[in-house]
């Protein structure tokens, strides 16, 4: 061959090159052209009455994903919301209203860019006339909690087992930075607790939605309310009492930054060992235990902080000052100096773990916000929905938040007892 030729040769190749590379964007882009656009299902169906003031759009998409949602009432103002994390329901940021007409109008975008749009009108319920369960948020807004702060429901009377599901799903608590946890309910069905396999960080802002306002609960129940709150966690705090040495020991960031003598309950009125939590705090209240075993006595109290509904708090006691660190008189509580109370009212916050060990009697789930009484396993079987089988606490972290620095029937009515 000569080089006339082989340059011939070259050319024709170079030539039809392009012609193989234009054929293969052809291809793709007919195959594209052809891909089914996405099937869209949408609940509550078209043209539903009765419809309840909790529903949520339920969505289910075949072929795409849901771009858009549009939800307008009967005279066109639209409502806020956002979907679900799985992507099952867009969630309405507020009850509906009752009696009246709501326009979902969804779309979805498929793989190779093509849309499908429905529409659903539905009509909510009259105003229903069965009673409701009463249920209490204990988490307000604007506040600054310890890390071991529970986000606890307590419902009046108790949910039944067989509608826990359902309410658990109207449960919404949102983390920042995100530290994933889930709800447990008590045998009794009276309070549920929400909280992380690990301690929350510092700093965390906690969002909690208990959306239950118009929701059916069970057969002759529906919820009562629609309620919200955004708080943070502050600083890291920890108390140990221990009944052998009948000292209590005060963490702060891992460290231990002081030890107070107490006195705890006496044998006829012990005090509860277990992880308690700081429930709230009081620069001065009254003990009324009239009517009570043992009790009968009435007597206002500094510097008061509850740990179980039934009565137990660590306050300030003048009165057994000669006791403390030696012998336990109280009817329950833990005394501590005027002195000590003062300081602790200065340094502690709802929501801080309090470990008491060694006394004479367990504390009882439920008596107070026990979430923390029970190991992440246990808690998570609490939980009505399926817990992701990756949720774990850290293999480093801490068994109490004062371990190391970082570590992450209805509730009854607050007894005012106390010694």
């Amino acid at each position: 061959m000569n080089v006339r030729r082989r340059l011939t040769l070259f050319a024709v190749t170079i030539a039809a090159a392009p012609l193989v590379i234009g054929g293969c964007t052809a291809e793709r882009k007919a195959a594209g052209e052809s891909a089914p656009p996405p099937a869209v299902e949408l609940t509550p169906a078209d043209r539903a009455r009765d419809v309840p003031i909790s529903a949520e759009v339920g969505t289910s998409v075949t072929n795409g994903k849901i771009s858009s949602v549009r939800l307008t009432d009967d005279k066109g103002r639209q409502l806020g919301g956002e979907p679900r994390n799985d992507g099952s329901s867009w969630v309405p940021s507020g009850p509906l209203v009752n009696g009246r007409t709501y326009t979902a109008e969804v779309t979805a975008t498929g793989d190779g860019g093509r849309t499908s749009t429905r529409k659903t009108t539905f009509t909510t319920a009259s105003k229903p006339t069965k009673p409701a369960i009463t249920s209490t948020l204990y988490f307000a807004g604007n506040q600054t909690y310890g890390t071991a702060m529970p986000v606890t429901v307590a419902f009046e009377p108790a949910v039944p087992k067989e509608a826990r599901a359902a309410v658990q799903k109207r449960l919404f608590v949102k983390t920042d930075p995100p530290q994933p946890g889930t709800w447990s309910w008590l045998e009794d069905g009276s309070q549920v607790y929400y909280r992380a396999p690990d301690f929350w960080r510092p700093g965390t802002a906690i969002s909690v939605r208990a959306a239950l306002e118009g929701l059916p609960i069970g057969k002759e129940r529906m919820g009562d309310a629609d309620r919200k709150a955004t708080s943070k966690i502050g600083r890291q705090v920890a108390v140990d009492i221990d009944n052998a040495t009948k000292q209590m020991s005060v963490f702060r960031d891992g460290k231990l930054v002081r030890r107070i003598p107490v006195s705890l309950g006496k044998p006829s009125t012990p005090s509860s060992s277990g992880k308690m939590v700081i429930m709230e705090k009081h620069e001065r209240t009254t003990f009324d235990t009239r009517g009570e075993p043992d009790g009968g006595y009435v007597v206002d109290v500094d510097d008061a902080q509850r740990l179980t509904w039934g009565g137990e708090f660590i306050h300030s006691a003048p009165w057994s000052e000669g006791d403390q660190g030696y012998t336990n008189v109280s009817h329950g509580c833990a005394n501590v100096s005027a002195t000590a109370a003062d300081w602790l009212m200065e340094n502690t916050q709802v929501g801080d773990l309090v470990t008491v060990k060694g006394t004479e009697v367990p504390l009882q789930a439920g008596n107070g916000w026990t979430a923390w009484n029970v190991g992440w396993d246990e808690f998570a079987k609490g939980s009505a929905l399926p817990v992701p089988a990756g949720l774990r606490p850290s293999p480093h972290a801490a068994q109490h938040p004062g371990a190391v620095a970082g570590g992450s029937s209805p509730a009854p009515a607050p007894s005012a007892s106390g010694g």
